[in-house]
């Protein structure tokens, strides 16, 4: 089978673009012709060995995937040869990636694809709808009515975060840096959107929540500003925090406290599969219903995923701004 993959880590360069094996189903695993491929930040901080997991070499990058089962392995249960599929979770704690023609993995890591989704969006909401759920859901138990904030809403887990919201009947804030983008996040049903460049953010959030605050803030940024997000809070306000690895904040932990409030922090990959399958049933229903659209920002040839990688690092690194969506990978 066609694949890309690499020997080392490094700059995009790396990844090589060739045949490999393809894998036989063993156990409880099937395999499936990839017709999608979704790539995200976390398969290009691999790749560069910037979060250290275990690689197996020679190592296919990617994470999300949807595509058809080819075969399955004697153990295999779910689903059968024909059935269209996605998954994610893939290409992380020493399991193979996705861009390539064929992926193969336990059947646990993929879900049904409903017969009005396309392959290319059940791709790319994966990883990120995956996230954003967990993040609403399982740790801060968003209700109907509440207030959301999320830092821009136009990327891959803002957007799902955006929507996600709208579709348990709360409401939302959110950040873009374009008008374009501003329009996008009100089709989605946004009720606040502010313009990081021209507005006051700050003050924003307190004419729309009437100085109440917000009950549920998503930090999809790489050093959150603590300060900032305490003083806008409700009381009894839930934090999510799921990016900047590096980042050390100093911590206002006096206005924290006497808030009531809580913080979560969490990684998608470390939550179990029947916990990300919870996930992935509303993720689907939603999907099916149109209540859940998935920006596409640019799609790439198999044969082209070092470019990707370059275009997905040079938006999520050094804010290029030429991407909305996500970045996907056809064979």
């Amino acid at each position: 089978m066609k694949a890309a993959y690499l020997e080392t880590t490094g700059a995009p360069e790396v990844i090589r673009f060739g045949e490999l094996p393809t894998p036989t189903p063993q156990g409880n695993e099937i395999l499936v012709k990839v017709a999608c491929a979704a790539l995200n930040p976390i398969d290009t901080y691999l790749r560069a060995g910037t979060v250290a997991m275990a690689l197996p070499k020679p190592f296919i990058t990617g994470t999300d995937v949807a595509g058809t089962v080819a075969a399955v392995g004697p153990d295999a249960r779910r689903f059968r040869v024909g059935d269209r599929v996605w998954g994610s979770n893939q290409g992380l704690l020493g399991r193979q990636g996705t861009c390539a023609e064929y992926v193969c993995a336990a059947e646990e890591w993929f879900y049904p694809t409903p017969a009005n989704v396309s392959d290319q969006a059940a791709a790319a909401a994966a990883l990120v709808g995956i996230t954003a759920h967990l993040g609403l859901f399982q740790r801060a138990h968003l209700q109907a009515g509440e207030t959301v904030f999320v830092n821009g809403g136009t990327g891959g887990v803002g957007s799902m975060v955006v929507q996600m919201a709208k579709a348990v009947g709360a409401k939302v804030i959110t950040t873009v840096g374009t008008l374009e983008k501003a329009q996008l996040c009100r089709d989605w049903g946004a009720d606040c959107v502010l313009n990081y460049k021209t507005d006051d953010i700050a003050a924003g959030i307190r004419t729309f929540t009437a100085g109440s605050g917000v009950h549920v803030w998503y930090e999809t940024q790489r050093e959150p500003d603590f300060f900032k997000m305490v003083d806008l809070m409700a009381r009894r306000g839930r934090m999510i925090v799921m990016a900047g690895r590096q980042a050390q904040p100093t911590f206002p932990v006096g206005p924290f406290y006497v808030k009531d409030l809580a913080l979560h922090g969490f990684a998608m990959f470390n939550a179990t599969p029947a916990e990300q399958r919870a996930c992935a049933d509303d993720i689907n229903r939603w999907l099916a219903e149109g209540k859940l659209r998935v920006p596409i920002g640019k799609t790439f040839p198999l044969a082209q995923t070092a470019a990707a990688h370059q275009f997905l690092e040079d938006n999520t690194l050094r804010k290029a701004g030429t991407l909305t969506g996500k970045v996907v990978v056809v064979p």
